[in-house]
């Protein structure tokens, strides 16, 4: 199959340039790692921007940089049922990641393309070409708020950024087959929410977009023309994002 580059970055390098990561990791934490050792990497070493998907087998919650346990989450019930509460680098609100949830990240030089240069660009620069490719199931498929994608006004993605200097890590999950009542069970009513939420219960707000998450992966990388390669991912910088991960993730509530 040929593939149809859609644009160009002004440094000269296409979607083409796109290292394509499919890799899950065993545990959450080496998880959402894997994603900021990507950053890092990328900031201090320069090299390819990368599109990288992983969806992990077991459940666990995941706090923005600036979310609080005591509003977003259900301690007890976590704590009953096993599950993890880490907490990223990145901004956005908190989420229930696991089977079910697809996760992405776009790890990009700033320069690499004119939308990057701030927040809101950089979120329509990519939110609306995945929206294009996922209206091959759901037409109604669009951006709503400020980072997530919609099926009209129901919520299929959260999305949040980390930046830096020179790069910028976008990252985000498609529900495509988590229920609702396990959100709900493990997640508070968000004390932040869009406008266009108007104050509804997760079970009326969030939904899965009907599609197998190996076609989703296709036709996201295929939008970006992104392709696997056999380069190294950063290993060596695994431990220390580990250990800053649960540093951070420590219960403040």
């Amino acid at each position: 199959m040929v593939r149809q580059h859609i644009f160009s970055s002004p440094s000269g390098h296409d979607v083409s340039t796109l290292r394509l990561l499919d890799l899950t990791l065993p545990f959450p934490v080496e998880n959402l790692a894997l994603d900021e050792a990507l950053l890092e990497e990328l900031e201090e070493r320069g090299g390819d921007p990368v599109l990288r998907f992983w969806e992990s087998d077991r459940h666990f919650v995941v706090l923005g940089r600036a979310s609080r346990v005591a509003d977003d989450v259900d301690l007890v019930t976590c704590q009953e049922d096993g599950l993890s509460i880490l907490r990223r680098a990145s901004g956005g609100g908190t989420v229930l990641q696991g089977p079910g949830c697809l996760s992405y990240a776009f790890v990009l030089p700033i320069g690499w393309h004119p939308d990057l240069v701030n927040i809101r660009t950089t979120n329509r620069f990519i939110l609306e070409r995945i929206a294009t490719a996922l209206r091959r199931w759901e037409p109604a498929t669009t951006l709503r708020g400020i980072s997530d994608l919609a099926i009209d006004d129901m919520k299929i993605s959260g999305n949040a950024q980390r930046r830096t200097g020179k790069v910028v890590l976008f990252h985000g999950t498609i529900l495509h087959c988590m229920g609702t009542a396990l959100i709900s069970r493990y997640l508070k009513h968000p004390t932040r929410q869009p406008d266009y939420r108007s104050n509804r219960p997760h079970g009326t707000f969030v939904r899965t977009i009907d599609a197998p998450p190996q076609a989703i992966k296709h036709v996201i990388a295929d939008t970006w023309n992104a392709e696997p390669t056999h380069a190294e991912w950063p290993r060596a910088r695994m431990p220390r994002m580990i250990a800053a991960i649960l540093a951070r993730s420590r219960d403040e509530s």
